[in-house]
This record gives structure tokens, C-alpha cells and sequence, in this order.
């Protein structure tokens, strides 16, 4: 504790005044770093803090966390998804955080087949209503995924709409974790099946175009077009990050399913390109890696 006493005998102690000056500056600095922070200062060091056993999720996003085609042809499987279904051969998220009993009661899925990041807010605006502990979000995919490479989403365009969107969750549910997944490396999965002929044929019922179209050609356009499918894919991930980054509830997953080798038994059997049920169990082990982490991924 600094006392004006300690101060006069500073003075009496040492001559000069320059001596008198580094004395007393070195008391002050003492007296500025003892003792306890007040409670803003720890609230400003501290911040809030990651709960890795949230007690409810919602989760929003595209095919991928509906599950589509992992049960069968054309259609949504929301029982397997990653995020909140309830098949044990899955072991969804909400599975692993919950319990199987807790799933139906404290779990949403949101997310809505063929969805961009312009649907994002209105999905998270119904997320919020739930004030959920935890929101999962998968978005991405649709918007490389085009019928040609130039309509693709726009850069500039997707950052404003993520920003648009966490930013309408913070301002219903100010305390609700989010959790953001990369976009899968499209490219990659085109390379899993372009060299079966059967999924060629698939392929062709428009599946994909921008990455999926003369999946065989090695033509300088092809070749191209696919590098830049790609690219952009990579582009929104380093989105989805800096914006995350911004916001102390927000964890991106470090770029996980990006790097996530997928291989054929992790992909619907009907379409070769959405994950099927092993896919599905591969994302929630990834997300619940990601989720009870003390740290976030670097």
C-alpha cells in the first residue's frame, strides 16, 4: 500500500532531484501494480468465456446439416445430421453434448437445403427465438456451388452477409456461442468420383456445375475453372474466420472440414457429393473436438 509517510522518507532518503524523481517514480509504478484489479478491470482482462458443455443447440446452414441424400435419393435426412440428429450411428453433436434424451427437447435444426449466405440471418433470426447456448453454422457450399463459375457469390458479398447475419443474432441472443464450419474443399470431392462412370451420369443431373461440369476434361478452361471454384472456396473461408475472429463468442474450426480428407465411404451413395452417414459422423467428431476445446484451433 503507498502512504504519504512512505513518500516523505523518499525525500529525506536520497538527494537531488533527480534522484528524488526516479525514487518516487518507482514508488508510484509500485503502488499502480500492487493490490487488487478493480472488477472492471477483470471483467476487461477477462472477457467472456467459451462454455464448452452448452446445455442446448440450434443449428442453421445448408443440404449438409439436413442431411441430405444420406438416407436416401433426393431427399432430406435430418435424423443423421452432424449438427442435431438423433441416429447413434452418427453420434450427432447434440448427441455428444446432450445425451440421446436431451436431443429432442433442447436441440433445432434450421438449416434448409440449397441455402446461400443471403438465407443466414432469417435462418439465425429463428435460431435466436430458442435462445440457444450453442448455434452450429455450415454455410457455403451453394454459394461456389453454381451453375458456372462467374455467378458465383461475390466476395464482398458473402462477407456483408455473414456480418449481417451474426450480427442479428448477437443484438436477439447476445449470449449464444457460435460455432462456424469451413466449406468442405469442393475440389477435392470432385477428385473422389470423376473416374466412376456411374457417378459422372449422377453428376450430370446438375449437381454442382461450377466443380462438377466435363469432370474428366483436362482442358486448359476445365482445369481453370475448377482452380477457381476452389479459390473462392478458400476465399469465404478466410471470411468466416475474420469475421468470427471479431466477435468473443465465435469460433471458427481452424479450417477442419476444408482440410478433412474425405474419401468415398464418407459420401452419399446417390450422389457421390454430400457426405452420407460416416460423412455425418465425421463432421460431428470434428465439431465436438472443436466445441469442448479449452482453446480455440490456432
Amino acid at each position: 500500500m503507498c502512504t504519504t509517510a512512505l513518500r516523505r522518507r523518499a525525500r529525506r532518503t536520497l538527494t537531488g532531484a533527480g534522484a528524488v524523481t526516479a525514487l518516487l517514480a518507482a514508488v508510484l509504478t509500485g503502488c499502480q501494480s500492487d493490490g487488487p484489479a478493480t472488477e472492471g478491470e477483470r471483467g476487461a482482462q477477462a472477457g467472456p468465456r467459451w462454455n464448452t458443455a452448452p446445455a442446448s443447440i440450434a443449428a442453421v446452414g445448408d443440404s449438409i446439416t439436413r442431411g441430405f441424400d444420406a438416407c436416401s435419393v433426393l431427399a432430406d435426412c435430418p435424423e443423421v445430421s452432424w449438427a442435431t440428429g438423433n441416429d447413434p450411428a452418427v453420434r450427432s453433436l447434440a448427441a455428444r453434448l446432450l445425451g440421446d434424451a436431451g436431443v429432442p427437447a433442447r436441440s433445432w435444426n434450421y438449416a434448409v437445403t440449397g441455402s446461400r449466405m443471403a438465407d443466414l440471418a432469417g435462418q439465425l433470426a429463428s435460431a435466436a427465438e430458442h435462445k440457444p447456448d450453442l448455434v452450429t453454422v455450415m454455410v457455403g457450399s451453394n454459394d461456389a456451388c453454381r451453375p458456372t463459375a462467374s455467378s458465383m457469390t461475390p466476395v464482398a458479398e458473402f462477407r456483408a452477409g455473414f456480418e449481417k447475419a451474426l450480427a442479428g443474432l448477437r443484438a436477439a441472443s447476445p449470449s449464444s456461442q457460435v460455432y462456424v464450419s469451413s466449406v468442405p474443399d469442393l475440389q477435392r470431392l470432385w477428385e473422389q468420383g470423376k473416374d466412376t462412370p456411374v457417378v459422372r451420369q449422377i453428376w450430370k443431373l446438375g449437381i454442382c456445375q461450377s466443380m462438377l461440369a466435363d469432370p474428366l476434361s483436362v482442358a486448359t478452361g476445365a482445369t481453370a475453372r475448377r482452380e477457381q471454384v476452389r479459390a473462392r472456396v478458400v476465399e469465404y473461408n478466410e471470411v468466416l474466420r475474420e469475421v468470427c475472429k471479431k466477435d468473443a463468442l465465435c469460433r471458427y474450426d481452424g479450417g477442419a472440414v476444408f482440410q478433412y480428407p474425405f474419401a468415398a465411404e464418407q459420401l452419399s451413395h446417390w450422389d457421390w457429393f454430400h457426405p452420407g452417414k460416416d460423412g455425418q459422423a465425421r463432421l460431428a467428431e470434428l465439431a465436438h473436438r472443436q466445441v469442448t476445446a479449452a482453446e480455440p484451433p490456432r
